[in-house]
């Protein structure tokens, strides 16, 4: 369970950065709003998987998956650029966020 709570942390991450370059420098108010609700969403999310989960662990994981989902986001819906390199390197944080689940102690 606190692994999915983690993995939700995560995705929230991925939707607070996105809100964050949608608020134009937090001028737009309602963008600015969702920003910080799911700054707090995935705050305490990254909380309640932090009890369990190895606190260094829970936030490499954490921020890992952010980065992957906020680089991605910018690929697909902000026209970043999709080199060969930003994948591959993508691709290795993947393998390396999945690297640290299989080696992490269970808390559970």
């Amino acid at each position: 369970m606190y692994w999915l709570y983690l993995v939700l942390a995560g995705l929230f991450e991925c939707g607070f950065t996105t809100c964050l370059a949608l608020s134009d420098g937090l001028k737009k108010p309602g963008w600015a709003v969702a920003f910080v609700l799911l700054s707090i969403v995935s705050f305490g999310l990254l909380t309640l998987a932090a009890q369990k989960i190895p606190l260094g662990t829970a936030y490499a994981v954490w921020t890992g998956i952010g980065a992957f989902g906020t680089a991605t986001i910018g690929i697909i819906w902000f026209q970043d650029p999709a080199t060969f390199w930003r994948l591959f390197f993508l691709t290795g944080l993947v393998a390396c966020l999945v690297g640290l689940k299989l080696v992490s102690p269970d808390h559970e």
